[in-house]
């Protein structure tokens, strides 16, 4: 569930929509995987009065409680997902991209045919179990945030002209289009093709192998639930370094096995300083030496045209220091103005309450948080950010 409210409790429900039978339940309490279930009467219920909207022709798609808030959302007429969160501020909207990620995850791992036509609801059952350790992910603490964006996670490699490279010419040598290397959930460099998937996979992908238990190798069988939904594709995840992963998406070929250590060693022991810099990049998503004003605490950038982010609570501890007064006088001098808009949390003196800023210039959108910064400063501040990020997104 990211940073968004205060943690709570949340239930997610799936259940067969012409049937109402639960195919599965999976719960967080405090941003943990809990094996707390609601009774199934509840479940029950909430089903229910969902099915006697329908009934009715009236679409019930979210509820809310004294400190409760529910949402509906059925998938092709064969699937109810249902979600309860008791976590302070989520957002309906929140709730409801939960629930498009949660159905993404089940034709990535399953296959939207079954899914849909469903024969045997307890085989259908039991495949699903190969999903959850992706959806607890999703109702968890996390720190990605592309469930949100539909943007993929990313980040900036400090030689990422090497890496990509390296990337491209191994894809090539493995006979496939399709490559990225990941860490934590995150993408540091793609072949173009990789960059072409569509959405959900593009998001869903990473995440997946950032879910996963470390493996030196695997071999794993996806659907596209955007590209190829119903025919399956393998994804394969070969350990550069801890944390670290190569991932290629192909069909039949090639086997595993060809991909052997000579290979690896041809195409990535010459950058292997650059891949281990990207180790530390994961909860960072920028290059240790990247100069940030000190007062940032927390950055989001978004690319709306290539659907990627830059999300980190976690800026580098190299930031620059200076006055943000100074900044605005600067970023007035530019041509282009971006449009933007901020929030003030708390008293107004610098070190008190916090400071939101939000910035749109062109297809980018910058979002800043701040503790320091006095208010007819943000503009500025993020201003001179978005400039100094603009190069890398």
């Amino acid at each position: 569930m990211g940073e968004e409210g205060t943690k709570g409790t949340v239930h997610l429900l799936c259940l067969a929509a012409s049937s109402g039978v639960p195919l599965f339940c999976r719960s967080s309490r405090g941003g943990a995987p809990a094996r707390q279930q609601l009774p199934f009467s509840v479940i029950g219920s909430l089903n229910g009065v969902h099915m006697f909207g329908q009934n009715l022709e009236v679409q019930l798609s979210s509820a809310r409680t004294e400190d409760t808030t529910v949402v509906w959302k059925s998938f092709h007429d064969s699937i109810t997902l249902i979600v309860l969160s008791s976590e302070e501020g989520t957002s309906e909207l929140r709730l409801e991209r939960l629930l498009q990620m949660v159905f993404g995850a089940m034709v990535l791992l399953v296959g939207l045919e079954e899914l849909t036509n469903i024969r045997n609801v307890e085989r259908l059952k039991k495949e699903l179990r190969a999903s959850y350790r992706l959806i607890d992910s999703f109702l968890g603490d996390s720190e990605l945030i592309g469930d949100l964006t539909q943007c993929v996670d990313c980040v900036v490699p400090p030689e990422g002209t090497l890496l990509q490279e390296a990337l491209s010419g191994f894809a090539e040598a493995a006979a496939t289009a399709f490559g990225s290397l990941v860490v934590s959930g995150r993408v540091v460099a793609a072949t173009e093709s990789w960059w072409r998937l569509g959405t959900p996979e593009a998001v869903l992908l990473p995440w997946l192998v950032g879910s996963l238990p470390p493996q030196a190798a695997r071999d794993y069988p996806v659907y596209l639930p955007h590209g190829s939904p119903t025919v399956p594709h393998r994804l394969l995840t070969l350990t550069l370094l801890p944390g670290l992963e190569l991932c290629l998406l192909c069909g039949p070929r090639p086997p595993l096995s060809q991909l052997d250590p000579q290979l690896l060693d041809r195409w990535w022991q010459p950058v292997l300083d650059p891949l281990r810099a990207c180790v530390p990049l994961g909860p960072r998503a920028l290059p240790a030496g990247f100069p940030l004003h000190m007062d940032i605490l927390g950055l989001l950038l978004l690319h709306l045209e290539l659907k990627r982010c830059l999300f980190t609570v976690e800026p580098s501890a190299d930031q620059e220091p200076g006055s943000p007064e100074e900044k605005v006088e600067d970023a007035a001098q530019r041509s282009q103005v971006p449009r933007a808009c901020y929030l003030v949390s708390g008293p107004e003196g610098p070190g008190t309450g916090w400071r939101l800023v939000a910035l749109q210039s062109g297809p980018r959108r910058l979002l800043l948080l701040s503790a320091q910064s006095p208010t007819h400063a943000l503009r500025g501040l993020a201003t001179h950010t978005l400039h100094a990020l603009t190069p890398l997104l």
